[in-house]
C-alpha cells in the first residue's frame, strides 16, 4: 500500500487498500452445490419422472446456485484506490460492482473503527436510508466518505487511516488556490 505523505508541500501519491472475507467462499461452495444438484437432476432422471416437477426442480436449483455463487464471489474482496481524480471501489475478481466517486463530490472522509454487516443487513453492496450506501465484505474497520447533503458512502478496507489521510491530502491540494506565474 502506498500512503499519502503528511506534508502539504508534496502531492500525495495513489493510495490503494483492500479487504477480503474468506467466509464468502463457503457460501460460494453452497452455490456450486446447488448448481451441481440442478445438473444432476436434469441429467440423471428416469423417463417415468413427471416433467413439470422435474423442470421446476432443475430451474430452481440452477437459479439458486447461480445467484448464490455469483452473489458471493463478487464480494470475496474489495479494492479501494484513492488518486487525484477519485475514490474508486471495485469488488470481487472482475471488479464488479464498481463505484467511482469523483473527489469533486467528496466533502470529507473519516475512520469507522467497526463496521458490522449486521447493522447494514449483511455482506455486499448495501443501502440504508439513514446510513447511505456501503460495500461491506467483512466486519472490521473502514472509511466513511461524506458526499455532502447527508449522503455517505462506507466501505470496509484494511488500513482505513491511510485512506482517510490520502483523501484529506488530495482534498487539501484541490482546495488550494493556484499560484500565479
Amino acid at each position: 500500500m502506498t500512503h499519502a505523505p503528511r506534508s502539504e508541500s508534496v502531492a500525495p501519491q495513489v493510495w490503494t487498500g483492500r479487504a477480503s472475507n474468506r467466509m464468502q467462499w463457503v457460501l460460494a461452495v453452497v452455490g456450486a452445490a446447488c448448481l451441481a444438484l440442478g445438473i444432476e437432476l436434469a441429467v440423471d432422471q428416469p423417463a417415468t419422472t413427471d416433467l413439470v416437477p422435474l423442470v421446476m426442480s432443475v430451474v430452481g436449483c440452477l437459479a439458486a446456485g447461480l445467484l448464490i455463487l455469483f452473489g458471493t464471489v463478487a464480494f470475496t474482496h474489495v479494492k479501494v484506490q484513492v488518486d487525484r481524480e477519485c475514490v474508486e471501489v471495485r469488488c470481487g475478481h472482475i471488479g464488479l460492482p464498481r463505484r467511482r466517486i469523483p473527489l469533486a463530490d467528496v466533502s470529507g472522509a473519516r475512520l469507522a473503527p467497526l463496521i458490522s454487516p449486521r447493522t447494514w443487513g449483511g455482506w455486499g453492496y448495501r443501502w440504508r436510508p439513514e446510513k447511505g450506501t456501503a460495500v461491506i465484505v467483512r466486519r472490521g474497520p473502514g472509511i466513511v466518505i461524506d458526499l455532502g447533503g447527508d449522503r455517505r458512502f462506507t466501505v470496509t478496507v484494511d488500513d482505513p487511516e491511510g485512506a482517510v489521510q490520502a483523501i484529506a491530502a488530495w482534498l487539501r491540494l484541490r482546495s488550494r488556490p493556484l499560484a500565479s506565474s
